[in-house]
């Protein structure tokens, strides 16, 4: 398996990005209610994919989208405690979002 960290800083942003051969359009903000980073996938002309997958730790977060032929996973992890989710403020510092290919 291969990571590749996907470069973030800690501010709402939108960005394309090749992953596994594919160019996708990614959206981060921040939820304030729920206090976690939201990230919305869409191909590269903009059209939504996926939208609204909370930045949580633990799992592949385009796991259930499957069907939907990602080449990869993506997975968050923060620097000293793997299992905490990012923060406003460590977004790209200390959390980080990596894609993962076999």
């Amino acid at each position: 398996m291969t990571a590749y960290e996907i470069p973030l800083s800690a501010k709402p942003q939108t960005f394309s990005i090749p992953l596994g051969g594919v160019t996708y359009k990614m959206t981060l903000r921040w939820n304030v209610p729920a206090e976690a980073w939201m990230l919305d996938v869409a191909d590269a002309s903009g059209s939504a994919m996926v939208g609204s997958i909370p930045l949580v730790t633990g799992v592949d977060l385009l796991g259930q989208y499957a069907y939907l032929g990602f080449a990869g996973q993506l997975v968050v992890q923060t620097d000293n405690d793997p299992a905490a989710v990012p923060t406003f403020d460590n977004l790209g510092t200390t959390g980080h979002l990596y894609f993962i290919t076999s």
